[in-house]
Order: structure tokens, then C-alpha cells, then sequence
């Protein structure tokens, strides 16, 4: 069995604004790193092997902190497990969409990458990652709407109404059966 642990990156400035961050390359703010630090300190408790990370700044950060914490390799940027393209929206937060697209810009096309495309392009990175790893525990460091379109992937039947905290932690199993989530969006570190 091949055990994958999925991370969402540590704060930024433009999350703490609402911001679309899509492919901007933004670094962490001080949050993000004392977040990718507590959870590098909680990781430390577990057996993990390798680390992986998005090739975005933001991600590779998370996973640079973790990385030196629990003594393991990066071993390699994804950039099949990079966030979403935001299209038009990009950089902006909700007020200023409806400013400039009007309070309907949902039902226009805002050159947004699509979900299909997405989670093709993530299921495909993680499977790469697990075969690269069998019966291993893996590390993958990535952004929320990326690691949420993945999941719809590669397990269909997990509720993913909740939106991914930053540095949570989604646990994801692969034995003959397929893929299983035993942890979705754990985040118990933050309250600590």
C-alpha cells in the first residue's frame, strides 16, 4: 500500500486578502511559514519518506520547511499538481470582480481552466508519484482547487464541500482496490 499526503501551501498575503492566486507565483507571508512549521513539527511524529512539491514558490516553500524538519529529500517539483489557471479573475478579489464583470461574472467565461482538465492533470501527477514510490509514504505539496479537483478524481465518493485550510493535510491510500481517503482536510495542528 502507498500512502500519499496531501498538503495545501502555507498562507500567503493574497489569501489573507481573498485574492485569486491561480498561477501567480506568490511567496508565503509570515503565517504561511510558521503554519508550514507547526506542521512540519506535527509530520515529525509520522513515518514519511520523500517530499514533493508544486513548482509554484508558495508550495515548494511549505515543502522546503517540511522537508528540513522531518530530514527527508525534496525530491522533485510537479508541475502537473500546480494550482489552477484563474483566467481573467486572477489577482483579484470578489468585490473587485463584481466592479469590473458585474455581479453575474460567474456565468461568464473568464478563461478559467476547467475542472476536467485539471483533475487530468493531477490524478495523472499523483498517479506518477505513487508508481514512482509503491508502498511508501509520499509527501505532495500543492494548492487547494488543484488538491480538490485531484480528489474528485481519485476518489469519487469523498465529500468535498469543505475548502482545503492551508496547510491541511489530506491522507490518501492506494492498494489493489484503488485509491481511499483516511484523512480529509486535517488541520488539528493549527489549533494546537
Amino acid at each position: 500500500m502507498t500512502r500519499i499526503g496531501l498538503i495545501r501551501h502555507g498562507s500567503t498575503l493574497w489569501n489573507q486578502e481573498g485574492r485569486i492566486q491561480g498561477h501567480t507565483d506568490n511567496p508565503l507571508d509570515e503565517e504561511g511559514f510558521r503554519q508550514a512549521a507547526v506542521l512540519a513539527e506535527r509530520l515529525s511524529g509520522e513515518s514519511w519518506d520523500y517530499i514533493y512539491s508544486s513548482d509554484m514558490l508558495r508550495a515548494r516553500q511549505t515543502a522546503e520547511v517540511i522537508a528540513g524538519r522531518l530530514g527527508i529529500p525534496l525530491a522533485g517539483l510537479v508541475p502537473g499538481i500546480r494550482e489552477m489557471n484563474g483566467g481573467l479573475i486572477e489577482g483579484t478579489t470578489e468585490k473587485e470582480r463584481i466592479e469590473r464583470f458585474g455581479s453575474g461574472w460567474k456565468t461568464m467565461d473568464m478563461k478559467l481552466e476547467s475542472r476536467d482538465l485539471a483533475q487530468q492533470r493531477g490524478v495523472r501527477a499523483v498517479e506518477e508519484v505513487a508508481a514512482r514510490h509503491p508502498g511508501r509514504n509520499v509527501l505532495i505539496v500543492s494548492h487547494g482547487a488543484i488538491l480538490r479537483s485531484t480528489l474528485a478524481g481519485l476518489v469519487p465518493s469523498l465529500d468535498l464541500s469543505v475548502v482545503l485550510k492551508n496547510t491541511s493535510v489530506t491522507c490518501i491510500i492506494k492498494d489493489a482496490g484503488g485509491w481511499t481517503c483516511e484523512l480529509y482536510n486535517g488541520v488539528g495542528h493549527l489549533n494546537e
